[in-house]
C-alpha cells in the first residue's frame, strides 16, 4: 500500500528571497549557497555518538552582482570592520527570508552574529559573450534561528 501526499499550493520558491542586514543597503543577491546547521557531537567510549548540545557556526555564500556598486561598497566596508583592528560592530545579525509566489507565505531565518569571512572575484577571460561579473562572499555566522 502506497502513502500519497499532496504538495499544498503556493509553495516558497528558491528564486524569491532577500538577506536584509540592519544599517546596509537592501542587497540584490543573485544567489546564497545552501546553509548546513549542524550539531557538535560527542563519540562516546562504547563507540556510539552523542549530541553534544549546541549547533557548529553555518558558513554560506552569497553573489552580488559587480556592477552594483552601492551594495558593493556596503560589503567592503563591512569587510573592513572585521580586519584587525575589529570593530565592535564586525559582527551583525541579518534576516534571511524565502517567499512564495504570492508572497503571502513566507520563511524567515535569523542570522544572529553574521559577518563576510571572504570575497572572491569572478574568474574573467576574453573569450566570453559578456555574462554578468557577480562578486561572492563567504558568509559566516553564529546561529540560525528560525523565525517563521
Amino acid at each position: 500500500m502506497a502513502i500519497k501526499s499532496v504538495i499544498l499550493p503556493d509553495h516558497i520558491q528558491v528564486n524569491k528571497f532577500e538577506l536584509s542586514v540592519p544599517g546596509l543597503p537592501p542587497f540584490t543577491l543573485m544567489s546564497v549557497s545552501g546553509i548546513e546547521e549542524e550539531l557538535d557531537v560527542v563519540d562516546l567510549p562504547d563507540r556510539t555518538t552523542h549530541t553534544g548540545g549546541r549547533t557548529k557556526p553555518v558558513e554560506f555564500e552569497i553573489s552580488i552582482p559587480a556592477h552594483h556598486q552601492q551594495e558593493i561598497a556596503a560589503m567592503e566596508v563591512w569587510m573592513e570592520e572585521n580586519k584587525d583592528p575589529v570593530s565592535l560592530f564586525a559582527k551583525k545579525t541579518g534576516t534571511l527570508t524565502m517567499f512564495s509566489q504570492s508572497l503571502i507565505t513566507q520563511k524567515s531565518y535569523l542570522l544572529d552574529g553574521l559577518f563576510p569571512s571572504k570575497r572572491a572575484l569572478p574568474e574573467l577571460e576574453l573569450d566570453n559573450d559578456g555574462e554578468m561579473a557577480m562578486i561572492t562572499y563567504t558568509m559566516r555566522a553564529d546561529e540560525v534561528v528560525p523565525l517563521t
